[in-house]
């Protein structure tokens, strides 16, 4: 189990995780798109969402009662439903690292309760989890949302592209879901259920944890970019560039090409 998490971890350190964005190819599909585009859009959105799959692993580890799964899932759907509709409606922005920042903390959150933290470290009770799950479904939600109107939005039709957009996001989330269920109701039967499940949420403190610092150090190029040596384009090639042996090669050939240009330049005779 230890080297699932490793492959998670692996997984979310690499410049692929920012895929979880809306790409170019997104933005130029969903010009004139029809409701069955913003369907496949929400849906593919959802099983690209690791940070909103991690939560909802969480939330399901220890369910074993049908009713309570539905009774969960409801409440964190509803949730994610009514920030999705209405931000997006009434252009409700904010910036879409810091959601995810804290969208991360909600996967915390659920590795910690799921660990019986409030009670070991803390000497309290937990909140009420029903309601605690509702309200990271707004977050959620409004999460969504911020990455939606990353796209180029229709006036016409809008709401119900919307609906049509979180109408994929239930699907996806239903087949993810059903992956998990599957995966967890099998290793339940085992041994190393009980002997691997207290480390498997501590993974998702830890998987949380990175996906926070990530999300901030996204923020600080955004809220921050005169501190940052490269500019935001450049920074992201940079990322993506990051396994060759010197990332930054393209860089300094455009910054001496500059240099040389300058310097041709003030080399130029004086006109006598």
């Amino acid at each position: 189990m230890k080297y699932f998490i490793y492959i998670i971890a692996g997984f979310l350190l690499s410049s692929g995780v920012f895929a979880h964005g809306m790409s170019d190819a997104d933005k130029q599909k969903i010009l004139d798109a029809g409701h069955l585009q913003y369907f496949e859009l929400g849906a593919s959105h959802m099983l690209s969402g690791y940070d909103h799959l991690l939560f909802l692993f969480g939330v399901i580890f220890f369910l074993t009662k049908f009713k309570d799964i539905v009774k969960f899932i409801t409440a964190f759907t509803l949730g994610h439903s009514i920030t999705l509709v209405f931000a997006t409606v009434y252009t409700i922005q904010a910036n879409y690292f810091l959601i995810d920042a804290v969208i991360a903390l909600t996967v915390i959150y659920k590795g910690f309760d799921n660990l019986d933290g409030f009670k070991k470290y803390l000497n309290t009770v937990s909140p009420n989890l029903l309601l605690m799950v509702f309200t990271f479904g707004l977050i959620h939600g409004f999460g969504l949302s911020t990455r939606l109107q990353q796209l180029p939005l229709p006036k016409e039709g809008l709401i119900l592209k919307i609906l049509s957009f979180n109408v994929g996001v239930e699907v996806g989330q239903v087949f993810a879901l059903t992956a998990m269920l599957l995966i967890l109701a099998g290793w339940r039967k085992t041994k190393s259920f009980q002997r691997f499940s207290n480390a498997m949420n501590f993974g998702l403190i830890l998987l949380g944890s990175l996906l926070f610092l990530m999300q901030l150090h996204g923020f600080s190029h955004t809220a921050f970019p005169d501190d940052f040596p490269l500019n935001r384009d450049d920074h992201y090639h940079a990322h993506n560039e990051a396994e060759s042996p010197d990332p930054l090669r393209n860089y300094k050939k455009n910054i001496l090409n500059e240099e040389n240009t300058h310097q041709h330049g003030s080399d130029k005779p004086h006109a006598h």
